[in-house]
């Protein structure tokens, strides 16, 4: 299976100059978790996440009227329309990320989450595992010390 088969293609885009305040009230009103900072070509250049807003803007009292891009996640790992559920997959655990932005021609096509592998797929067990995976990767310590290590 494909991205582009599975793939979201309405992707939450926002200027990497967007003030926070701003992507955050976008990521309420189109209930996403996400938003792409993409440049004037359509290229993503940032990734902001809730949580990132959450912790980096909310929890460190930084003012809402900064730039977005001074809290996104760069460079943004993507993946190709053309690229095998199992590629983006690896890609996704390796990066240690929930959210894949999806290319086609180096101009943003659609988006692929984990949510979107298990639901698109229909494949639970494949999602729970890459959930599982991506976790362990970003949180080693935790888990070694959960397991008895």
């Amino acid at each position: 299976m494909q991205l582009v088969e599975i793939m979201t293609n309405e992707v939450v885009t926002a200027p990497p100059g967007a003030p926070a305040r701003e992507v955050a009230a976008l990521m309420r009103d189109r209930n996403v978790g996400s938003v792409i900072l993409a440049d004037e070509s359509g290229r993503p250049v940032g990734i902001v996440t809730d949580r990132d807003l959450a912790i980096c803007v909310v929890a460190a009292d930084r003012g809402h009227h900064e730039s977005v891009q001074e809290f996104a996640t760069t460079p943004v790992v993507t993946g190709d329309t053309g690229m095998d559920l199992e590629e983006a997959a690896a890609l996704m655990v390796e990066h240690r990320i929930r959210r894949l932005p999806v290319l086609e021609s180096d101009r943003l096509a659609g988006i692929v989450t984990l949510d979107d592998i298990a639901v698109r797929t229909g494949n639970l067990e494949v999602a729970q595992q890459m959930t599982a995976e991506v976790a362990r990767a970003a949180l080693p310590e935790f888990y070694f010390h959960q397991r008895g290590g």
